[in-house]
């Protein structure tokens, strides 16, 4: 691999733990990782063949990290009969799983292809999928065709392999074409364990064990994951605190957080989506046991039930990182969008609540850093040498960002990025540049995963 410069860069914001920002600097990254940021290097001091990109104009981040999505449903939004302004969290998934029921392996290809092509567009670096969709007619090998996307584009991809074992007769909202067994459920991540996990660092692919949550599926489903996992040392994930809470107590006895402590669901490689219902000592209580959380800002708008309480999670000392959140709540796979709404949002309720809103920029740390940690990921997250060359650049050089050049570290909290970065980098590959992704006919996957929608989703009109 080419050693590339990134030469006289206006701005390089690290969000290391100084919050450090360069100005006027170069970047040097040699193969997978970066080497030097700082002062101007000689020629001599560069490796042979040294690519150089003039970055003069531009502002650089750490790529952004999104700790939850759901690609298949990028073939299931825009709808409006499924309006969550008009449901309960509980009667929406009744309403939209019969749809993803419907979805065949292929599909579940070309949504990866959609949703990992906008992440990129929008600085996204590493993305962690929570698939927990298997219709029968689709088989068991839909997450190799995500990882096929994946690697189409380059994008660090991490999934976390989900499931739905308790049946609507038992109080589910799950149709029988969804639900597998916890049999079944197990033997599949010990596949995709085997396949594609891969701890060495710089890696591109990790798997999770999700099951996908409490209140549709059995106890036992979790407790063989937290045993499976631990015993294979790889993270676990799920949903909680997204309306179901007191649904589970009917149950059980137990609120959510309190059913995962219960079976061992907590603890530092645990991170939790949502969690926008969750009282004072459930808060507590995942502070004390390390436990992290995606926060997932666009749903919440949605929803319109509780704002999720970052700002006590941070007080707390809660691990917070961003995720986008599927396509069939969200509408769009654009995890830049969600630092700004994340942090417009905590502005709007902080009169009402005790803490004062993060300031803008600790969005970004959430989506960058914040993100590394929750999927134990060291080496990502910053931009410092020997972390990985994962990063995006913006061209300031445009009337949208008159008068604001002086914050970068706020710029993207406070004003927004609402175009295409223009160019963004994974393990020091160029993955987007100039408007396209290297080697890649953007005009062709458009085709065929649109194709693919009117033939599956839309077969009648």
């Amino acid at each position: 691999m080419t050693a590339v410069l990134l030469k006289s860069c206006d701005t390089v914001v690290t969000c290391d733990n100084d919050r450090t920002i360069h100005r006027d600097a170069d970047i040097l990254i040699d193969g997978p990782q970066i080497k030097h940021i700082g002062h101007r290097l000689s020629a001599s001091e560069l490796p042979p063949d040294t690519r150089t990109i003039d970055a003069r104009g531009h502002a650089v981040y750490p790529g952004l990290i999104n700790t939850h999505h759901h690609f298949f449903q990028c073939f299931i939004r825009n709808h409006s009969h499924l309006d969550w302004t008009k449901l309960s969290v509980i009667e929406w998934l009744d309403r939209i799983y019969p749809l993803f029921s419907n979805l065949d392996e292929d599909s579940f290809y070309h949504a990866s292809i959609a949703a990992i092509g906008e992440l990129i567009k929008h600085g996204c670096t590493t993305a962690f999928d929570h698939q927990y969709n298997f219709p029968r007619n689709a088989g068991k090998r839909i997450i190799d065709r995500q990882f096929e996307a994946a690697e189409l584009f380059g994008m660090r991809f991490h999934t976390g392999r989900g499931t739905n074992t308790l049946p609507r007769s038992a109080g589910s909202t799950i149709p029988d074409e969804m639900l597998e067994s916890t049999k079944e459920f197990i033997a599949d991540c010990e596949r995709l364990i085997d396949t594609y996990h891969d701890n060495d660092r710089f890696s591109m692919r990790q798997v999770a064990v999700a099951p996908c949550q409490p209140i549709n599926g059995y106890r036992e489903t979790f407790v063989e994951a937290i045993a499976l996992a631990r015993d294979r040392g790889v993270l676990l994930h799920s949903h909680v605190g997204e309306g179901e809470s007191e649904l589970l107590r009917q149950r059980t006895g137990l609120r959510t957080v309190d059913w995962c402590e219960d079976i061992g669901f907590l603890g530092a490689d645990v991170w939790l989506a949502h969690c926008w219902e969750l009282t004072a000592n459930e808060i507590q209580t995942l502070a004390a046991t390390k436990t992290g959380v995606s926060h997932c800002p666009e749903p919440v708008y949605l929803v319109g039930a509780e704002v999720t309480p970052v700002p006590q999670m941070q007080a707390a000392g809660v691990r917070i990182g961003l995720g986008v959140d599927g396509a069939a709540s969200n509408d769009n796979s654009n995890l830049m969008n969600c630092i700004r709404s994340g942090y417009m949002m905590q502005a709007l309720v902080a009169p009402t609540h005790e803490h004062e809103a993060p300031d803008p920029s600790a969005f970004l740390r959430y989506a960058t850093g914040g993100g590394a940690d929750l999927l134990h990921r060291p080496e990502l997250g910053t931009l410092e040498p020997g972390k990985a060359a994962d990063l995006f650049m913006l061209d300031t050089r445009r009337l949208e960002y008159v008068g604001a050049l002086h914050d970068p570290e706020n710029l993207i909290g406070k004003l927004g990025v609402f175009s295409p970065v223009d160019l963004t980098m994974i393990n020091g590959r160029i993955v987007w540049q100039h408007g396209e992704f290297p080697g890649l006919d953007e005009a062709l996957l458009v085709a065929e995963a649109q194709a693919h929608v009117e033939c599956v989703v839309y077969p009648n009109l």
